[in-house]
């Protein structure tokens, strides 16, 4: 009995210490977020979207945001107009396929979308969102042959183009909207609603990682440098190739889609010990920086911030071990990299303007959305 109680004394002593060491940066964090989002809340135009009525996505990034802020300042059982008024104008956006868009992308749209509706505490959005569930697992592609994996593309998903190719950013989006919204299906006891192929998603997650041992594609390296990382889709790198040292050529992973790849094998509830999972954190372990985006630089920055902080979170990661054998903190390392970068406004922007990222709208709903990922994982 005694033994017992030490062990419990010692457990509850190790979580204050951790708690404790937080204190200073969790309120740090809570204040960033709030003048984050006081800046998001001047952006809205007066039709309720955010910056392009084009694109919805950057109006479901804004409201993700703003619902998800610890500060409970927009939260409750009573949001504020401005939020009613801007998941109104976003639901507006709804097609007869279910799709949230306007000009194309209805993939990438709809699943942030998605997102965003179930940030809601007190959702009366559930036709809408069923509706946007059904259109992301239609959008799974399964060609050839019906029922097998025998293209590189089937089980993944793409911006909503059935002639062009899957990817893991797409991918990535849908099986997270897919997976934060299984509980309204669950509430209102939907029959036969259609339900994702998550066996055939998880063998598109293998096509797009270097592992040798769990994909079957031919372009596939356990090469030192990139073992274990993803890819944005079977043979196509974002970051291109390289030679390796036995004269090989490997397509080379990066940062912000091994995230993206960490992240969405936990949501097709792949467990920590399985080698996909494995690997992968060793790449990551291996590549750790919050400097910039492995072999992307400053591109997709502030996408990799925001995927890197979902991704270890979910993974259950509290310290990620590196390759001389130390760990990150990767909560202050992270947190403490972006507060350093937040403008005298309150807004966020990155001087790189690949996929939109000079965009201040987009890129500060992407990094409050980080902090308050490291604020719900602080322990």
């Amino acid at each position: 009995m005694k033994t017992l109680t030490l062990l419990l004394t010692l457990a509850a002593t190790s979580f204050a210490t951790a708690q404790n060491s937080y204190v200073s940066i969790q309120q740090e964090i809570e204040q960033s977020i709030a003048r984050g989002n006081a800046w998001l809340k001047t952006q809205q135009k007066a039709e309720g979207h955010w910056d392009d009525e084009g694109l919805p996505a950057f109006s479901a990034l804004a409201l993700t945001a703003i619902s998800r802020d610890p500060n409970e300042t927009y939260t409750g059982a009573n949001p504020p107009d401005f939020l009613k008024k801007g998941f109104s104008w976003l639901v507006s956006q709804q097609k007869e396929d279910g799709g949230i868009y306007n000009r194309g992308l209805s993939v990438y749209n709809t699943a942030t979308s998605l997102t965003a509706l179930v940030s809601l505490p007190e959702n009366e959005y559930e036709t809408a969102i069923i509706k946007a569930r059904r259109h992301l697992v239609e959008n799974q592609w399964d060609i050839d042959e019906k029922g097998k994996t025998d293209n590189s593309n089937d089980g993944g998903i793409g911006y909503g183009s059935s002639n062009d190719h899957t990817d893991m950013s797409n991918t990535y989006l849908a099986l997270e909207a897919l997976a934060l919204s299984s509980q309204t299906v669950k509430d209102i006891e939907l029959p036969e609603e259609p339900e994702l192929d998550w066996e055939a998603a998880l063998t598109f997650l293998s096509r797009s990682q270097n592992l040798t041992a769990t994909n079957d594609q031919k372009w596939a390296s356990d090469d030192a440098k990139n073992k274990g990382g993803f890819i944005y889709t079977p043979g196509d790198s974002k970051a291109g190739e390289e030679t390796t040292e036995d004269g090989k050529v490997a397509l080379r992973s990066y940062g912000s889609i091994s995230y993206a790849g960490l992240l969405s094998l936990v949501y097709a509830n792949v467990g920590p010990e399985d080698p996909r999972v494995v690997a992968v954190k060793e790449w990551l372990g291996k590549n750790y920086t919050v400097s910039e985006n492995p072999n992307m630089g400053a591109e997709g920055l502030y996408y990799y911030f925001q995927a890197m902080a979902k991704a270890l979170n979910a993974a259950g990661v509290n310290e990620l071990k590196l390759a001389d054998g130390t760990t990150a903190d990767w909560r202050k390392d992270l947190a403490g990299k972006l507060l350093s970068l937040q403008r005298s406004d309150g807004s966020w922007a990155n001087e790189n303007g690949r996929w939109m990222e000079s965009n201040p709208v987009l890129v500060t709903a992407y990094t409050v959305m980080a902090l308050e990922e490291i604020h719900r994982s602080i322990p």
